[in-house]
């Protein structure tokens, strides 16, 4: 009959079909306007590009040039009253809510777009179809879906006009700027939701996409899935996609122990997972000691900041800063600790643009690390010199 449209698809057949097409609209953003698009992470087969484009315009009517301004611009102002969609400054309720509209409401501003919104398409089909005629894909999309499926297919055009307005612009957006795990303490609240970007492509990765947001790939722990990264490694065995840039993974020669320009270039190139590696031996062990050696009452207040005491500080609320204060004040050794940790993020941040000073830096770093005879401190100046940088093929 007409109204079972003219596949007359079984239950499961169309919720099977509806999870294709919606995957498939998540694979557009993820790979094309988000790693491609946005940050260049890859470089994509001009037919795979306007096949995204044509799908997009298909199954949410946004375009690249503002999706991609806007999305740059997030990261330029991230976590500030200029952050398109900062759950740290709307709300987090307010993202959730009202992620679409603070992308239309964002998309209008001329400003963001002549900024942010610098080589995206500009071609014919851009200026007279998808830019000015934008709602018609979704119009044709809900024929298609109604002549496939007959009157379900309405609730299959739903579901896929509400897919990234709930998914991209609520969840990414704001339950990745609130709560999850976090890998690395990048300078924003990003975090990862789940280690495993399998419904949003990837994008659930989020913590780890803001700290090297030029990596096509989202994934940094063996255990975490990216999605999207395996759709691009298929393109690039078909030929249709070549990778760019991703995370860099630390390189170290166990025994090394001369700290050389080399290793420097090393450190700053990883000084994410440097940190990482400093909360994980340095501050947690130092900590559950501590905890061992003192009154019951101090114990108590080791318990709740020993997370905190590795934490972006710009991140911290002041009550927390409050509590860390009262430990350092109150303890040597991790007061000797938590100094040596901003000494050593000063370090790239003061001498980066000059790889003799900063190794220079780094050799008086381990050194005075090793003459406070902590020992996971010692330990750590000694893992330092391992570091080294990837050799090279051939």
């Amino acid at each position: 009959m007409w109204y079972n449209g003219l596949l007359d698809p079984t239950g499961w057949q169309l919720l099977a079909i509806t999870l294709v097409l919606t995957h498939i609209t998540i694979v557009s953003v993820t790979v094309y306007l988000h790693r491609y698009s946005a940050h260049r992470s890859l470089e994509l087969h001009p037919a795979l590009q306007h096949f995204f484009r044509f799908w997009l315009w298909l199954t949410t009517s946004m375009n690249t040039r503002e999706w991609t301004a806007i999305h740059r611009k997030h990261h330029a102002k991230c976590e500030t009253p200029e952050d398109p969609h900062s759950p740290v400054q709307k709300g987090l309720s307010t993202v959730l809510r009202k992620g679409a509209e603070l992308y239309m409401e964002e998309a209008r501003n001329e400003e963001t777009l002549r900024i942010y919104g610098k080589n995206c398409p500009d071609d014919w089909i851009e200026r007279n179809l998808y830019g000015r005629f934008r709602n018609t894909g979704i119009v044709l999309m809900l024929l298609v879906d109604l002549a496939l499926f007959g009157v379900l297919g309405l609730t299959v055009w739903a579901v896929q006009m509400i897919w990234i307005p709930f998914w991209a612009a609520g969840v990414v957006n704001g339950l990745g700027h609130a709560i999850g795990y976090r890998n690395f303490e990048c300078k924003d609240a990003a975090t990862n939701i789940v280690p495993w970007g399998i419904l949003i492509g990837g994008e659930e990765l989020h913590n780890n996409h803001h700290t090297y947001p030029n990596s096509a790939k989202l994934s940094v722990k063996k255990w975490e899935f990216d999605m999207g990264w395996m759709w691009i490694r298929v393109f690039s065995l078909l030929g249709l996609a070549r990778v760019r840039r991703v995370a860099p993974v630390p390189h170290r020669i166990e025994g090394k122990q001369t700290l050389d320009l080399e290793t420097a270039r090393a450190i700053l190139n990883n000084r994410f997972q440097v940190m990482a590696q400093y909360r994980k031996t340095v501050i947690r062990p130092l900590v559950r000691q501590e905890m061992q050696r003192v009154d019951d009452s101090m114990r108590e207040l080791l318990r709740r900041v020993r997370r905190l005491m590795g934490r972006e500080a710009s991140l911290l609320e002041p009550q927390q800063q409050a509590r860390i204060q009262r430990v350092l004040e109150q303890n040597q050794a991790l007061r000797i600790i938590h100094e040596k940790q901003l000494a050593l993020q000063q370090i790239w941040n003061r001498t980066s643009s000059n790889g003799h000073d900063m190794t220079q830096a780094l050799r008086d770093w381990c050194a005075q690390a090793e003459a406070t005879r902590i020992r996971v401190l010692a330990d750590f100046a000694a893992h330092l010199r391992t570091y080294s940088l990837q050799p090279t093929a051939g």
